[in-house]
């Protein structure tokens, strides 16, 4: 793919890094629960309940510490190939707002920006409703700059590559005939039915995903072994349904099986999220523990320089795709590569429930 060799050959002015934010004190905690679920109903009480998994970490999350490493590392990488463009960072749910951050990218001039989103599948919560965020914001600032979202990148040979290594490394720890269980947010069934242009998305690019990790495996080690996708944080009332197994219940099933070790690869999220830290490598952590079931967690990419380098020519590839070029657009698996522009009606919102519910 040719790179950009100066300013004026990328249509760009900045790019935007986005995420989900997090606390960063014990005070923030209850604050920004409330930012996450307003509109929903829910009770400061039940909020308070769900806050003791950042209390338990001092109140702070660790995602916008690996934000601000992830900026760094982007910026290194820019600076490799003389891709000179400036790098914003917005949050949806904490500081820094994405709608602060829309105002100064306004005010700094900047007319026309591409987004990195911290979200590497398709779903309504992983993208449309970032894409709202981003609609929102703008309607808010005067002379917004029209953004661009990055096409998904799970499925893009940096971005599971950079799994390939870390679940290699995790086997390394277990006893031989270890199984894999790939790992990611659980999120409503319906939500998943109308993930992407034709319905049942994430799922769908999660198994692909885990199916292209396993091969790499095999082909460098010739051991064929378990793997399975299951699911953590699961929230909501009770009565909605939402994807299983919870990465709990499969621990039990697989120490009921006799199986000798288990590497847990978080393959939905892009960094130690506090769903990591948390119902990962202490709650699932926990429970392998008192099964007695040997465990080591593979490591996010994070700022994995697969990860970091992919990021930066997906950037490359949507300025050449803007200027009417036909770049390369890697990717592995059966699914091919995400699409540049989300259809109108792609993974809609669903009900929220009443705040009876919501208890």
């Amino acid at each position: 793919m040719p790179l950009p060799q100066s300013p004026a050959a990328v249509p760009y002015d900045a790019v935007l890094l986005l995420s989900f934010g997090g606390p960063e004190k014990p005070e923030d905690v209850l604050p920004f629960l409330q930012n996450v679920t307003r509109g929903r109903g829910i009770p400061d009480e039940r909020l308070k309940e769900v806050g003791e998994h950042y209390y338990a970490f001092g109140g702070k999350s660790p995602i916008n510490d690996q934000n601000r490493a992830l900026l760094e590392a982007l910026r290194a990488s820019f600076d490799e190939i003389g891709l000179d463009l400036p790098i914003y960072w917005g949050n949806r749910n904490w500081t820094p707002y994405l709608t602060d951050t829309m105002r100064q990218m306004a005010a700094d001039g900047i007319r026309r920006a591409v987004v990195i989103v911290t979200s590497a599948y398709p779903s309504y919560s992983g993208c449309r409703q970032y894409r709202e965020n981003l609609e929102d914001a703008a309607k808010q600032v005067p002379d917004a700059p029209r953004i661009d979202k990055l096409r998904h990148y799970a499925n893009h040979p940096g971005f599971v590559g950079s799994f390939v290594e870390s679940t290699a490394e995790a086997l390394s720890k277990l006893p031989e005939g270890s199984a894999i269980a790939y790992v990611t947010h659980s999120i409503p069934t319906a939500m998943n039915a109308t993930s992407g242009p034709d319905g049942n998305g994430y799922v769908d690019w999660h198994l692909d995903v885990a199916a292209e990790i396993t091969a790499e495996l095999e082909r460098r080690t010739g051991t064929t072994r378990r793997t399975d996708l299951v699911y953590c944080s699961r929230s909501g009332p009770p009565q909605v349904p939402w994807l299983e197994p919870d990465i709990n219940d499969h621990l039990e099933t697989l120490a009921n099986e006799g199986v000798p070790g288990v590497a847990v690869v978080p393959i939905g999220f892009v960094s130690d999220h506090m769903e990591v830290i948390y119902d990962l490598d202490t709650e699932a952590a926990r429970t392998a523990e008192k099964l007695g079931l040997p465990m080591a967690r593979a490591a996010t990419p994070g700022t994995d320089p697969q990860f970091v380098t992919m990021l930066r020519d997906l950037v490359v590839e949507r300025a050449a795709a803007e200027r009417g070029e036909e770049p390369a657009r890697p990717c592995v698996g059966k699914l091919g590569p995400g699409w540049d522009d989300c259809r109108h009606d792609c993974c809609p919102p669903l009900r929220r429930p009443t705040a009876k519910e919501a208890v």
